[in-house]
């Protein structure tokens, strides 16, 4: 195992602790073969600043979709054989490459994964509260993408992380089941990751916590009822939260029914299951008198909010997916012509076998379409936007009309938000339709084209040509479609319109 072996992907958010992180990795000998930071900051935010380092670093975008998508965004990036992901909060040594280097070394082909030991300090001369328990967990949880390393061909056989899980919870859990599903097994490692303790979201942050509840549901989905134990914890307390829930409902109603005994009892049950949460908080915590009426407030608040993220999780999740949109957008080349590198002729416009059948039926349903694509031939000086233009019109004329051009004239040096996969086309398309991005569908051939769409809150479907890389296929049938062929590609688009 080489340190140009591995890759370093990490997420962020623009914390302090991302610069301490990436100088202690980047300037350390040796170092990663490059580490990739994601921005999962909106769009709008600036451009993050990182002081140089000696290992080569990447700064990629992810829209604000969430930790999980913009894992995604990192590892399909990388072509190394590992991937290691950290959170760019934790603290690592300047051995930290030669003590993952260790873990990975020798490990057998049927290992497609290492989980650092993670060590969450506890707070100075007291006990945590009760947030600060929800940190101090992650020391004892089975498999965190705080420090995770995965093997390349384990996140090709999954399609690495469901970006589904909008939060930084489940999503861990999630890819490690599939990775062990997959037929590969996951290892703790001997390194030593240091994560810190959380302590900043007041008294609402227990009761926020419960949109969590949303992704147990998806959990529950994917991997049946006993995910818990499969993921290494014990019962949860829904079963708790329905006494709860249903005594107060109970003791409402016969009041206003007027039968005093059965609103007394359901009062009674409510209060009973309603003390027992509470004390079991306030035991283990630092008991002084704000913590103790914060456990006791939170405590009646948590069965309802609990149950109704629960249910909203369980209808969200177990609906068919389906693809209804109300505008179609098409990567130009590659997906609609053949892909000619700076095409600059008319004359070299030559349609994709079955495009223009598939376009037609399209427009039959009443759909609108659209064409986004990079021309960065421009700015490097490859065509001359005259010329850019005349090869649009061929197109029109030979599939079109279309109803709006979106074309991105810029390089990669440019920083625009317009060019794939930042998601500027995929928006401007949508204004000029008329529609939201979340009801149009992008149908490109590359990652590129994939990442505008979701970036955007559109759909995508991925066909495939010679030059998409497997990565960028396995991410796609995960976090969106696949298909083999334009037909195929617009097949859900049609039943979705009958």
């Amino acid at each position: 195992m080489k340190p140009a072996d591995i890759a370093v992907v990490i997420p962020t958010v623009g914390r302090d602790s991302l610069i301490d992180l990436v100088v202690v990795i980047g300037g350390a000998d040796p170092h990663p073969a490059v580490i990739v930071v994601v921005d999962d900051r909106d769009d709008s935010a600036p451009r993050l600043e990182l002081p140089p380092v000696t290992a080569p670093v990447r700064v990629l975008r992810s829209g604000g979709r969430g930790p999980a998508a913009a894992r995604n965004v990192g590892w399909v990036a990388t072509e190394t054989p590992w991937v290691a992901f950290l959170d760019d909060d934790v603290s690592v040594g300047a051995g930290w490459l030669r003590s993952l280097l260790a873990d990975l070394d020798h490990l057998p082909l049927t290992v497609g994964a290492s989980t650092a030991r993670i060590v969450v300090p506890g707070p100075a001369g007291r006990s945590p509260t009760d947030e600060e328990r929800r940190t101090t967990a992650l020391a004892g949880a089975r498999w965190i993408t705080a420090d995770m390393a995965y093997r390349r061909e384990a996140l090709l056989s999954t399609g690495g992380f469901d970006e589904r899980f909008p939060r930084a919870y489940r999503e861990d859990s999630d890819l490690a089941l599939r990775t062990i599903e997959s037929g590969f097994e996951i290892v703790t490692g001997g390194r030593v990751t240091v994560h810190p303790l959380r302590s900043r979201g007041g008294w609402r942050s227990s009761v926020t916590a419960q949109r969590g509840n949303a992704d147990n549901a998806l959990l529950r989905a994917k991997h049946g009822r006993r995910w818990r134990a499969r993921i290494g914890e014990g019962r949860g307390r829904t079963g708790q939260h329905l006494v709860a829930v249903g005594g107060l409902a109970t003791a409402l109603i016969a009041t206003s029914l007027r039968r005093r005994r059965l609103a007394v009892a359901g009062a009674a049950g409510w209060a009973a299951v309603t003390a027992e949460f509470a004390t079991r908080r306030i035991l283990p915590g630092p008991r002084t008198p704000a913590e103790v009426a914060t456990m006791i407030v939170t405590s009646a608040l948590i069965p309802p909010v609990a149950l109704a993220w629960r249910l909203v999780g369980e209808f969200r999740w177990r609906r068919p997916r389906t693809l209804v949109v109300k505008a179609v957008l098409f990567d130009r080349d590659g997906t609609l012509i053949h892909d000619v590198p700076y095409l600059a002729e008319p004359d070299g416009v030559v349609p994709l076998d079955g495009a223009a059948v598939v376009l037609d039926r399209l427009r039959r349903r009443g759909l609108p379409l659209g064409v986004v694509s990079n021309q960065s031939g421009v700015a490097r000086g490859l065509i001359r936007p005259e010329e850019l233009v005349g090869v649009n019109r061929r197109v029109d004329r030979l599939l079109g009309p279309f109803d709006t051009w979106q074309v991105c004239p810029h390089g990669d040096a440019d920083g625009c938000r317009c060019r794939k996969p930042a998601p500027g086309l995929v928006r401007a398309a949508a204004r000029e339709l008329g529609v939201r991005p979340r009801d149009c569908v992008l149908i490109g051939d590359i990652g590129a084209d994939v990442q505008a769409a979701l970036r955007a809150g559109a759909s995508a479907v991925l066909v495939p040509t010679t030059t998409t890389r497997p990565t960028e296929v396995a991410h796609a049938r995960y976090a969106a479609r696949v298909a083999d062929d334009l037909q195929a590609a617009v097949e859900p688009v049609l039943a979705g319109r009958e």
